[in-house]
């Protein structure tokens, strides 16, 4: 099974060490970065804003518990932002490059 993988970064550095790290070691196949995301969200108690760049990582589920670890490990926020959604279709080939992507790890 497939899985389209989201998470929040404060800043194009922290993105862009995520996407880098989750490639090198084959976690992934690919990472979007979004950047310019607007989040509202509640945190201890208060509404709090923030400019994020919104991480869209392409992977199986397989690997997701490394995922979530190394995305824990290295990401600055107490409470990161790791959520997984199954992917249910998608094009043959794009499935077949991410299996290829993830060979050896």
């Amino acid at each position: 099974m497939y899985q389209l993988i989201v998470c929040t970064c404060p800043d194009a550095n922290c993105a862009e060490n995520l996407a880098t790290a989750l490639i090198t070691e084959k976690l992934a196949a690919c990472v979007n970065i979004l950047p310019g995301i607007r989040s509202v969200y509640e945190w201890q108690g208060q509404i709090e804003t923030a400019q994020e760049h919104l991480l869209l990582i392409k992977s199986r589920q397989d690997r997701y518990p490394a995922i979530e670890s190394a995305v824990k490990k290295l990401h600055p926020y107490e409470v990161p932002e790791i959520i997984a959604l199954d992917i249910e279709r998608g094009s043959q080939d794009y499935l077949q490059w991410i299996d290829s992507c993830l060979i050896g790890a």
